[in-house]
């Protein structure tokens, strides 16, 4: 049954970030991409088959989302999160970074501390910075092998006057799925001062067993009534490339703010190929994703087995959600004598292999890497085996 994930889709030549821009990237093009985050599977055939449909209506004219639409919505979050929702509390969005983005704009002014909490995914440094707000970072530590938040230090964060949070959960890249106790606990520090917490959830559907993705909006009234809840079909139907998510906002009030933002930049305007894949994934995804979780989970584990048996010097940390993997390098690189630019060129020129380099995600990333595991088997082994190649050979 999980077969049609072995099957290697030839994705050159289709202006695919991740094959075809290998060499503005890495500097040269024979490096196997296990880097940026979308999977070399093809989308569910029930999302092909809604684009196949609505592609034959030969006008694409201005959309919106429909109260069909919203239910799909509705419906995926609480069947596969148990939370209730209204239909009406859903905000289309081109994407969950410009939902990051429309958050700061709405519910913080020039100025204003926004809390991240790095490691973390670029951009949410650039929607704070670029919008001319400051970023508190309130860096992620490792507590016995396991990536935690500095509950001490968030405080400080808080008491130096931050207005918003903006969470990643599951946590891009270290893999945390943050429990019902931490995200509880996230939510009563932020209470006291009325801090508004935007919660990234773009991976949320892809989480293996022993861990359970909770949406930080379900965890009470009181983060419900302070918070943005961004989900999409993107990372988990591989439809990046349709631009189109959800803001889940049950506040009247902070959902009145958000929208005028959202009209403000001109973003009204749903894409009309996107709504059709968000609605048919939503609606009838279950069962891929279901079968899609279950191929990924084999491929974490061949992973973490590749790496203890044949990859010396590197730790593959635990991953609970997502296809991307953060694995510690830094005893490679002291092993090797080589620093953060020496373990980059080490990968992209020695190995041939293109990862995301740890320090693009800021504070607490020098000497780790990201692997990309949303592939075809045989790809990821022809990647570990070129890592392993080049170790054995040495520095």
């Amino acid at each position: 049954m999980l077969s049609e994930f072995d099957k290697a889709l030839d994705r050159t030549n289709t202006n695919c970030e991740k094959w075809d821009n290998l060499m503005e990237v890495f500097g040269r093009d024979d490096v196997v991409p296990l880097w940026v985050a979308d999977m070399d599977f093809a989308s569910p055939p029930e999302i092909v088959a809604a684009l196949a449909e609505r592609v034959q209506h030969p006008t694409y004219g201005y959309t919106f989302a429909s109260q069909s639409l919203r239910e799909a919505a509705a419906g995926w979050v609480e069947r596969r999160y148990g939370w209730e929702i209204s239909p009406e509390w859903v905000v289309i969005t081109p994407g969950v970074i410009p939902g990051l983005a429309m958050s700061v704009l709405a519910y913080t002014q020039p100025g204003d501390g926004v809390i991240v909490q790095s490691p973390v995914y670029p951009p949410f440094f650039e929607v704070v910075e670029d919008n001319g707000r400051r970023v508190l970072n309130n860096e992620l530590k490792i507590v016995d092998g396991r990536y935690a938040m500095d509950w001490d230090d968030l405080q400080a964060k808080l008491d130096d006057g931050a207005r918003l949070v903006l969470l990643c959960s599951p946590a891009n890249p270290v893999g945390r799925v943050w429990t019902d106790d931490e995200l509880a606990r996230l939510s009563s520090m932020c209470a006291p001062r009325e801090v508004i917490v935007a919660s990234d959830e773009i991976h949320c559907d892809i989480v293996y067993p022993g861990a359970m993705h909770i949406p930080f909006g379900s965890v009470g009234q009181g983060a419900a009534n302070r918070s943005v809840t961004l989900m999409a079909p993107s990372k988990t139907f591989n439809v990046q490339g349709l631009a189109t998510s959800i803001a889940v906002i049950p506040n009247e009030r902070l959902r009145d703010r958000f929208v005028r933002v959202r009209t403000g930049l001109g973003l009204g305007q749903g894409n009309v190929f996107g709504l059709a894949a968000l609605e048919a994934g939503y609606g009838e995804g279950n069962a891929w994703l279901d079968r899609a979780v279950k191929y990924l989970e084999g491929n974490l584990r061949y992973l973490q087995d590749f790496a203890k048996s044949r990859l010396p010097g590197i730790t593959v940390a635990p991953a609970e959600g997502m296809y991307v993997v953060w694995m510690d390098c830094r005893r490679l690189g002291r092993r090797f004598g080589l620093d953060a630019d020496g373990l980059g060129d080490f990968f992209v020129n020695r190995a041939r292999v293109g990862l995301s380099d740890g320090r693009m995600f800021g504070p607490g990333g020098e000497g780790f890497f990201r692997i990309n595991i949303g592939c075809p088997r045989a790809t990821l082994k022809e990647g570990l085996e070129r890592i392993a190649e080049a170790i054995a050979l040495g520095p």
